[in-house]
């Protein structure tokens, strides 16, 4: 059992260690307030940067955000060791700091900086990936001038590897495509001779008629997918202008019309190619030959539709950040130099050590009464020896000093003396 078990017992120990408490509360008030004024000031500056929408739509009218990818990106280079010694250096950073090494002085930028990416407010489907409206870039250093200096220096290399990346990612895809439409195009050029020279020498197993015709719609199909493609071509490039006028809408129904036309020529001929198929069962050799022959000519001939198409898409993506009419980033607020330093933590600091101060020395006042173990109240003795006493004497003094208004707080008041039977 300790000395404190009762709101009585508190106040009594409060008063009789009172000296203790208040010189141990005043002392870690001072080391408190002194450690919290010695703490460095800290300013923080901010740059947004914000990221406009694109100003055209891509052929297919879908608007592929991947703005929030790209400035993870960008972020991972920025705070690689090469570009952060590059800053220091540009910056003279810590060079009032001597003996600290260069790690150290990484690792102190790096806690000084951050990226806060703002999502937009429009709603994304499911499993599509989060569009960013803007990008807050954070920094907090000593000196208010260099802090605002530094923001902006990142700001600016954040555009600056935004435009490269976004170029080179467009010309990259536009050469990737145009070459896999030249490889698949000199694939269909080396097959189709293949196939000539197969039918040559088996030219007697062939009905002349049938073979001539079947060349003849073979041609005519090859010239049809290339018609196909310039219609879908150019109707993509009108359809991708900013704005259309009158003429524009009706080239484009003109387009359509004739993609119609000439889809439903290519359907007619395939039939009667199909039906020139079924004719030449005599000679299953030859004919499974061409028809394997005709498959890989038709698969290659779907591989490069679809390539020629994502090669315009490219080509197209590619134009528009030439012309700066796609996704961008912009600065749309600069840093400027704080003019009151931000919260450093020296009111938390001074709250710690004041509640710290109150804690160690009612803990020692406490830990003082438990080391001189002394019953000093009626309700004591009766708890701790189940004795009640037959009379309480006060201590008795015959010259009292005048009492503070302290004092008499926390003096407690004496019961009456009372006699027990």
């Amino acid at each position: 059992m300790g000395p404190v078990q009762s709101i009585d017992d508190l106040f009594d120990l409060i008063r009789r260690r009172k000296l203790v408490i208040a010189a141990i509360l005043l002392l870690g008030a001072v080391l408190s307030v002194m450690f919290a004024l010695s703490r460095p000031k800290v300013f923080e500056a901010s740059a947004v940067i914000q990221v406009e929408g694109p100003m055209v739509n891509d052929a297919n009218g879908v608007q592929s955000s991947q703005s929030a990818r790209m400035l993870q990106t960008i972020e991972q280079r920025l705070t690689t060791r090469e570009n952060l010694l590059a800053v220091i250096e540009r910056h003279k950073l810590f060079d009032g700091i001597p003996g600290l090494s260069a790690d150290q002085k990484i690792w102190s930028l790096r806690q000084s900086i951050s990226f806060q990416t703002v999502a937009a407010a429009t709603g994304q489907a499911f499993g599509v990936p989060t569009a960013v409206s803007a990008l807050v870039i954070s920094t907090r250093f000593g000196d208010a001038e260099q802090t605002a200096r530094i923001a902006n220096d990142f700001a600016q290399s954040v555009l600056d590897m935004s435009v490269e990346r976004k170029v080179s990612r467009a010309r990259d895809t536009y050469a990737f495509f145009t070459e896999e439409e030249a490889r698949l195009g000199a694939e269909i050029s080396a097959l189709e001779s293949e196939l000539t020279a197969y039918k040559n020498a088996n030219i007697a197993t062939l009905s002349q008629g049938e073979q001539d015709d079947r060349t003849a719609i073979d041609a005519e199909l090859r010239g049809m997918v290339q018609q196909l493609l310039a219609v879908r071509a150019e109707r993509d490039a009108v359809q991708a202008k900013a704005r259309l006028r009158e003429t524009d809408r009706r080239r484009i129904d003109e387009l359509n019309a004739q993609e119609s036309l000439l889809s439903s020529q290519q359907a007619a001929l395939e039939q009667q190619r199909d039906a020139l198929d079924l004719r030449s069962a005599a000679t299953p050799e030859v004919e499974q030959t061409l028809n394997a022959y005709d498959r890989r000519l038709q698969q290659l001939q779907n591989q490069f539709d679809i390539i020629t198409v994502r090669r315009a898409e490219a080509e197209t993506a590619l134009r528009l950040e030439d012309e700066q009419h796609s996704e961008r980033f912009s600065l749309l607020e600069r840093a400027v130099v704080p003019s009151l330093p931000s919260s450093s933590g020296r009111k938390k600091i001074a709250l710690a050590g004041l509640l710290g101060s109150m804690i160690a020395a009612f803990g020692f006042a406490f830990l003082l009464d438990m080391l001189h173990p002394v019953i000093r109240s009626a309700s004591q003795m009766e708890r701790q020896l189940n004795i009640r006493p037959v009379i309480t004497i006060p201590d008795l003094k015959l010259n009292p000093k005048p009492r503070s208004l302290l004092s008499r707080l926390f003096t407690r008041r004496q019961p009456p003396d009372a006699l027990q039977d």
